[in-house]
């Protein structure tokens, strides 16, 4: 693998989102905290129902809100603007 591929492998899907390496990871790994919690909010709520009853469709809505619906997304191929990806 040249290094121009090399760079390519981890620089192409951020770019496409309009964020450099760095901010997607940061951004990337946040989710990732959130998504556990939300999975073991998900499986306390199955075991005692009465506890966590909104926390995982709350946080669904907050991820879905934060990743589609706010962020304005670049094409990485024609610099188009785009609302989702």
């Amino acid at each position: 693998m040249s290094m121009k591929s090399f760079h390519r492998a981890f620089s192409a899907h951020p770019a496409s989102v309009n964020e450099t390496y760095t901010e997607h990871m940061a951004v990337a790994a946040s989710f990732s905290w959130r998504l556990m919690y939300g999975g073991l909010a998900c499986l306390i709520h199955a075991i005692f129902p009465f506890l966590f009853v909104t926390t995982g469709s709350r946080l669904v809505t907050e991820l879905h809100d934060e990743m589609v619906t706010n962020r304005v997304r670049r094409e990485a191929r024609g610099g188009v603007l785009d609302g989702a990806d």
